[in-house]
């Protein structure tokens, strides 16, 4: 009989999800891994299976906490443009202000990933989409409110915005904020 598990599975997989968030796939050995989540390599693969199923189940933790947050932002009081802006001064608040500028977990992956593993492009894109679908939401409660053109495409205008975020993402590990946030208001003066 195995010993019981002494750690919570959550709270590893957000530790390792930090640590990919940081290091990137390839750049995270078994033993940063083992290291940042205090549970030994043996007890890592025997409970996650391998590196690239607690790469997954980070992925999916990053998916649903950014689903989580994009929605709490989006749906307080506010026009849409407003909302919309706070929410992405927020991401680059956060990325300019974390103790290392390491951008979007999605983003990274993408880049890194992207293209050549069909897994890691799927869960990429389904947090794309999830943001998406809740900006397109939000633009058309705008247009409903009266505060957003009813000329606009919800989903167009969406993508476009999908594109400003990760763009904003990766120009957020060179860039100062002045000039991100300049940004953000030349891609909201659609709305």
């Amino acid at each position: 009989m195995g010993r019981p598990k002494n750690f919570e599975p959550d709270v590893v997989i957000a530790q390792a999800m930090e640590t990919f968030w940081t290091n990137g796939y390839a750049g995270t050995s078994p033993a940063d891994l083992a290291e940042a989540t205090g549970v030994a390599k043996g007890s890592l693969y025997h409970s996650f299976g391998s590196k690239r199923e607690l790469f997954d189940k980070a992925l999916a933790l990053y998916d649903r906490v950014g689903s989580e947050v994009t929605e709490e932002f989006l749906s307080r009081p506010g026009t849409a443009k407003e909302r919309i802006r706070a929410y992405l001064v927020f991401l680059v608040d956060m990325d300019l202000n974390g103790p290392v500028r390491r951008g979007c977990l999605a983003a990274n992956t993408a880049l890194e990933l992207g293209g050549r593993d069909e897994e890691a492009t799927r869960a990429v894109r389904r947090t794309e989409e999830r943001t998406i679908e809740l900006l397109a939401a939000r633009i058309e409660q705008g247009r409903r409110d009266g505060d957003v053109s009813p000329e606009i495409d919800a989903r167009a205008q969406a993508q476009f915005l999908m594109n400003t975020i990760v763009g904003l993402r990766v120009m957020a590990r060179t860039f100062d904020g002045p000039t991100l946030y300049r940004i953000i208001d030349t891609a909201l003066a659609g709305l």
